[in-house]
């Protein structure tokens, strides 16, 4: 290239550093996150796009980071063991940048023995920790919401307090084990008694969270993520 003036060599270096700062703001790697779970997860009564895997990714890819629809493994009704079913059945290959972990709901509504949630809850914990290549900062245990403060409950055998009483002793153990193995943990279960006294954040089904109530969780997860993306 012939350069006829300084306004040319002016030019030629301002598109220079135009060039650095474009591939220096340019991330071309595409994030996963892998959601394991029951109705809490797969947005039972809620539109997929209200559901809390879909708003954290939404979150998250307004951000520089760019992540890919979350992949996620959880039925309605499934306890522990259903979710360990799933996972083997599934027979997932690939390993994801982020994993997120929220189950025992269901165990608990069942009357399961607290001994054979934490045993299922470990194994897991373990399953999560490996689908995260082993990164244990990029696994994420979410504690299990209240439903005892929900519509619901009035139909239930149990009374509300019991069934508080017996989340946070479900709680309780997810937190120990997540606490062990050095994984981060998120307690939702604040936000979700908040529906005792603001319905909005309750689904129409008088029992599961809104989307509302999911974007709050969201924001929680999202922005554990942003802050740890390699």
């Amino acid at each position: 290239m012939r350069i006829s003036g300084k306004g040319d060599m002016s030019l030629i270096i301002l598109i220079a550093l135009t060039s650095v700062l474009q591939l220096k703001n340019f991330n071309p790697e595409n994030y996963s996150l892998l959601c394991l779970g029951d109705s809490y997860t797969i947005g039972q009564s809620v539109k997929t796009n209200g559901r809390f895997p879909e708003q954290t990714v939404s979150l998250l890819n307004k951000t520089k980071s760019h992540f890919e629809s979350p992949t996620i493994i959880a039925g309605t009704g499934w306890t522990t063991k259903n979710l360990i079913d799933a996972i083997e059945k599934n027979n997932l290959q690939q390993k994801y940048d982020y994993v997120t972990l929220l189950i025992g709901v269901n165990d608990q509504f069942r009357g399961i023995d607290t001994a054979i949630y934490a045993a299922n809850f470990e194994k897991l914990l373990l399953t999560a920790i490996k689908y995260a290549d082993e990164k244990k900062n990029h696994v994420i245990v979410l504690s299990i919401p209240d439903y005892g403060v929900t519509p619901f409950a009035n139909y239930s055998c149990a009374s509300a307090e019991l069934i508080s009483n017996e989340i946070d002793t479900f709680n309780s153990i997810n937190k120990r084990i997540a606490a062990e193995y050095k994984v981060h943990y998120i307690d939702i279960t604040a936000i979700s008694r908040k529906a005792k006294d603001d319905t909005t954040l309750l689904a129409d089904d008088g029992l599961h969270p809104s989307g509302k109530m999911y974007m709050l969780w969201a924001e929680l997860v999202g922005n554990y993520i942003i802050n740890h993306t390699r």
